[in-house]
């Protein structure tokens, strides 16, 4: 697991060079996409589905990217679209396109479920979690004692 969990953030921080992230931040969107995996991985292990440990998954990078975000005062998708390749899933992309090819309809349809349900999940996730720091950033704001002095 802890080859696994190397191998991600060293393919994350890769791609994060790819997406011309700043280099000082490289290390963070690697530690993203490695919190994710390894939240991923051990959803898996402990006998989660599929779908809820990519949620899991997605909800712990969307959660640590607006952290990050927050911390180094920068915006939320430069963590967020590297640390999120982990849990894309790609496979299933492929394997949609191959049976498509392959003229099986019936494996073709199985896989484009799937991944539509992996998809979904990220979805929530990023969009649970984007959802609650703004809320609670909104709070945060009309509570702050400037605020209430403009009143």
């Amino acid at each position: 697991m802890m080859i696994r969990l190397i191998g991600a953030f060293i393919a994350i921080a890769a791609f994060s060079i790819l997406l011309e992230t700043p280099k000082r931040y490289l290390w963070c969107a690697g530690c993203v996409g490695a919190a994710g995996w390894l939240v991923y991985l051990v959803s898996e292990k402990i006998g989660a589905d599929e779908v809820l440990a990519t949620f899991l998954s997605a909800t712990v990078i969307a959660f640590v990217s607006h952290l990050f975000a927050r911390i180094w005062k920068t915006p939320v998708t430069v963590f967020l679209i590297a640390g999120i390749l982990p849990t894309v899933p790609g496979a299933g992309m492929y394997r949609i396109a191959y049976h498509v090819i392959a003229g099986n309809s019936e494996m073709a349809g199985h896989y484009l479920i799937n991944t539509l349900e992996l998809a979904g999940a990220i979805a929530i996730g990023i969009f649970l979690v984007g959802a609650l720091f703004r809320v609670f950033q909104k709070g945060w704001k009309q509570n702050s004692l400037r605020y209430r002095k403009n009143e």
